[in-house]
């Protein structure tokens, strides 16, 4: 059975910047320092009104291309992981097919997953690659979380960021990627969804309320219930990493690096002394970025990789949404 690899990794951001300080002239009841401390973002990166992910997927694409010299003949798969499609259908994929001008006798898809994509693409791309259906594979995230973000919800407009990423998954490179942890339970799914605007709820629900603490619910825009996702996450994080080790015939002490989605600082934080996992060995970059949903982890390895702390064994954990979680080994 053949490989896989990490060969390369890029990401791509948008322009527009929204500082803490922008958020507190719309909330002044908050402070820069509370925000800050809180969630463990300065900033975020917000697409324009006319940008979307399937375009921010395309730059991340071309980064990685012309970044690393690849030529775009070997790629024989695209697929994208996002939640912020161009259409119901077609696939973004296959937009970006034509849009990165990549051959026509390969496979494109989309599949919907958040926080928990990266591990699960990744995953995906390890099964074309094994079962003989492709051999360099173009993995790509990206999402823009903002567009479904109530302009009143102070706490998610604080956290998300948008973003895009690609990874060339193939048979060869500097990162092995060894076996998966999976996790799935769809009775969390009314804790962090968007109900209106497919098929279920097809028209816009018009229902806006506020609740006790000042925040908008509503059906037409991105809710999250942040109490009921800390508790999956306490639950299940520590549980699939000890699962990936095991799997991966492992010990924690072995692993060189653990590198988690980033949902907010304090989150990491309570997570890291859970499992008593050192500082050092711990990686988190979000304070300029926010929470990017499936792009966090791909951000993380590039800049992991900047500082020269990939090495060794390095264990990948996201979660989220769905409820969805998942974990790998990477052998560098």
């Amino acid at each position: 059975m053949k490989k896989a690899f990490i060969k390369y990794v890029a990401y791509c951001l948008p322009d527009k910047v929204v500082t803490n300080e922008a958020i507190v002239n719309d909330f002044p009841e908050w402070s820069v320092e509370k925000i800050t401390e809180k969630v463990g973002v300065n900033q975020r990166h917000v697409a324009a009104e006319d940008e979307t992910a399937t375009d921010l997927a395309e730059k991340a694409a071309i980064k990685l291309i012309e970044e690393n010299n690849i030529d775009k003949e070997i790629i024989d798969f695209v697929i994208l992981c996002t939640q912020s499609p161009d259409y119901f259908l077609p696939t973004s994929a296959c937009l970006l097919q034509t849009r990165l001008g990549l051959r026509q006798d390969i496979g494109a898809f989309d599949f919907n997953l958040g926080c928990s994509g990266y591990v699960y693409g990744l995953s995906i791309a390890k099964g074309l690659i094994a079962g003989g259906i492709a051999e360099n594979v173009l993995l790509l995230t990206a999402e823009t979380y903002n567009k479904y973000l109530h302009p009143k919800d102070k706490g998610n407009r604080t956290i998300f960021g948008d973003a895009a990423s690609a990874t060339l998954v193939s048979v060869d490179g500097e990162a092995e990627v060894l076996d998966f942890a999976l996790g799935t339970n769809g009775k969390g799914a009314n804790n962090l969804i968007v109900k209106s605007g497919a098929s279920r709820l097809p028209e816009k629900q018009n229902d806006l309320l506020f609740d006790k603490n000042g925040n908008p619910v509503s059906s037409d825009h991105l809710f999250m219930n942040g109490a009921q996702i800390f508790a999956f996450t306490q639950r299940n994080v520590p549980k699939v990493i000890n699962e990936v080790l095991e799997k991966n015939n492992l010990a924690k002490e072995d692993i060189d690096m653990f590198v988690l989605h980033q949902a907010n600082r304090y989150m990491l934080d309570f997570l890291r002394n859970k499992m008593d996992i050192p500082e050092d060995k711990f990686y988190i970059f979000m304070e300029n970025v926010g929470n990017t949903v499936s792009n966090s982890i791909p951000l993380c390895l590039v800049e992991a990789h900047k500082e020269n702390r990939l090495k060794g064994n390095v264990l990948l954990c996201g979660f989220g949404v769905g409820y969805s979680w998942g974990a790998v080994i990477l052998k560098m």
